[in-house]
């Protein structure tokens, strides 16, 4: 081997292999530092806005000027998003658009701007999660990366990817599940490049978080572990029975819940004064109101599934509304919760409904067990049979059933009875699916394309290029590729002049020309991307 192939392939490797290593812990690093000071400033406005809330139960004459302040709110944070549609929401679809490719943003006004609005919304009272937008910031330091160091479009795109998992790590604590989340719904790809790139800026940003928390709070850290369950080292089959009803009604309620936020968004859209900022006071008003009857209601709702764990002695102790029963306080809680996260995801306000959702189904399995124990069923399985409706409902909405498995196990602390978890989650999916609801991120991804016009320059592309030695996609198969989004290789030729149309098991070779179609409104960005897969030829082949 003469010098300069040794050169040639010692740099491919570090493109390959090297490079991406380093970005992807650059990039943990980067997610890290942010997401966990996001959510320590998140923590602390959500406690703050608690007091002064409860402050205001106590000086009820004040009351007026907090749904004054609640409505100067909503339409700053209205208009804020007008100017800034990368943060309308959760933030989750945009970045997941992102990481496929099909949206570009500017990194450092999405990061600045989800940061600020979401922490307003928090400390305003409402019904609004960290991890949402931790997941977006998250995603933001990814592209940070990728772009300062004038990185293609793929790597960029797994920095996105590798980035919003570790986000979504930090803001759990959760390591499996911010990676499943990452391959599952993010890049619906479990590419190795995917699972590299994502697990490496996951155990980096996770390291970071740990190392800022133990600096500033000693051992003790801002906890997400919902350490109050307790699960039965066995279980009867008896229990299945009790899980299959429950299942299907927390199911059922997802499914409404689903179908509600839809129905809002377009209602919403009809609201167009004020340079349509005005639909916003909708949600923050009665996010003011639910806050004033109980501090549950508020934020994203970790401490009230907290409050629903019995230790596994079946009582639940939440404190009572108005002195009224536990069944009926959690039936508001639960009511208010559903509405202000119907209202916050139809409106579009810069907030995490991720970790609101769980509460939903937390709260609703809590109403089920509490009927289901009069009823025969045994105390012990209550705290097991709460958490399992959190993960049904999760996953009827973003049927996303392998994160709701993993996420029941990690988050709890306790890893018996896959078997009734695995029960569950698989009823809620199955329903998802009988009632042909899409993933709920991804259908709020296709409404913001129409919205933004994504897709009016797009033309539908083909081009020719030839794999070289040493690419990423030489002796690969064709799925464990990243290939640009809404593209399809229709045709390869071989070195010995065969033409085959490939299947996702077809392994290439030096010296295959492919034959790549694809919808882009950048012909050359195109071309970049592809030879970023298949390394790029001396001279550029001809279309």
């Amino acid at each position: 081997m003469n010098k300069e192939k040794l050169k040639k392939n010692l740099r491919l490797f570090a493109d390959n292999g090297v490079n991406l290593v380093l970005l992807s812990l650059l990039t943990g690093l980067f997610s890290g530092v942010v997401v966990t000071f996001y959510n320590i400033l998140a923590h602390i406005g959500e406690e703050t806005s608690v007091e002064l809330y409860s402050l205001l139960r106590d000086n009820p004459a004040f009351i007026p000027l907090l749904f004054l302040g609640l409505a100067a709110g909503a339409l700053v944070i209205g208009t804020f998003v007008r100017f800034v549609p990368m943060i309308r929401g959760s933030g989750i679809p945009q970045i997941e658009g992102a990481a496929r490719g099909i949206i570009r943003f500017k990194w450092y006004v999405t990061m600045c701007s989800m940061f600020a609005a979401s922490l307003a919304c928090i400390f305003l009272g409402l019904s609004a999660g960290a991890e949402g937008p931790s997941l977006e910031i998250g995603g933001c330091a990814g592209e940070a990366v990728g772009k300062t160091l004038k990185r293609n479009q793929m790597i960029r795109r797994l920095q996105i990817a590798g980035g919003s998992s570790a986000g979504l790590a930090v803001a759990f604590n959760a390591p499996v599940t911010g990676l499943f989340f990452a391959m599952e719904e993010a890049f619906r790809s479990f590419s190795p490049q995917v699972f590299i790139c994502a697990a490496l800026s996951i155990v980096t940003a996770l390291f970071t978080r740990n190392s800022i928390q133990l600096g500033i709070y000693g051992e003790k850290g801002l906890g997400f572990t919902f350490n109050t369950f307790l699960f039965p080292d066995n279980f009867s089959f008896m229990y299945c029975v009790w899980v299959i009803p429950a299942a299907i009604i927390v199911a059922l309620a997802g499914v409404g819940f689903y179908h509600a936020v839809f129905a809002t968004k377009k209602l919403f859209k009809k609201i167009t004064f004020f340079k349509k900022a005005g639909k916003y006071l909708i949600p923050f008003l009665l996010a003011g109101a639910f806050g004033l009857i109980t501090a549950y209601a508020m934020g994203g709702g970790s401490s009230f599934i907290k409050a629903l764990g019995t230790n596994g002695t079946g009582e639940i102790k939440i404190e009572s509304i108005f002195g009224i029963s536990i069944v009926a306080s959690l039936f508001i809680v639960f009511i208010f919760k559903y509405i202000a996260g119907v209202l916050a995801m139809g409106c579009g306000v810069p907030c995490g409904v991720f970790i609101p959702m769980l509460a939903m189904g937390a709260g609703l399995g809590a109403i089920l067990s509490i009927a289901f124990m009069k009823m025969g069923m045994d105390p012990k399985f209550c705290d097991c049979f709460i958490i399992i409706c959190m993960s049904v409902f999760f996953t009827t909405i973003v049927k996303a059933p392998i994160t709701g498995i993993v996420m029941v196990f990690e988050l709890t602390g306790q890893f018996t009875n896959f078997l009734p978890v695995l029960l569950g989650v698989a009823i809620g999916y199955l329903l998802s699916m009988l009632f042909k609801l899409e993933p709920i991120y991804e259908k709020n991804l296709d409404g913001f394309i129409a919205e933004e016009k994504l897709y009016e320059n797009v033309k539908k592309e083909r081009v020719t290029v030839t794999v070289q030695p040493h690419s990423k996609a030489d002796m690969n198969k064709v799925r464990s590729i990243i290939w640009p989004t809404n593209g399809l290789v229709v045709e390869v030729t071989t070195a010995d002049g065969t033409t085959i149309v490939p299947d996702g098991e077809y392994t290439f070779n030096a010296g295959d020309t492919l034959v790549f179609e694809c919808e882009t409104d950048s012909v050359e960005e195109l071309y970049g991307y592809l030879y970023a897969i298949v390394g790029k030829p001396e001279k550029r082949e001809e279309d």
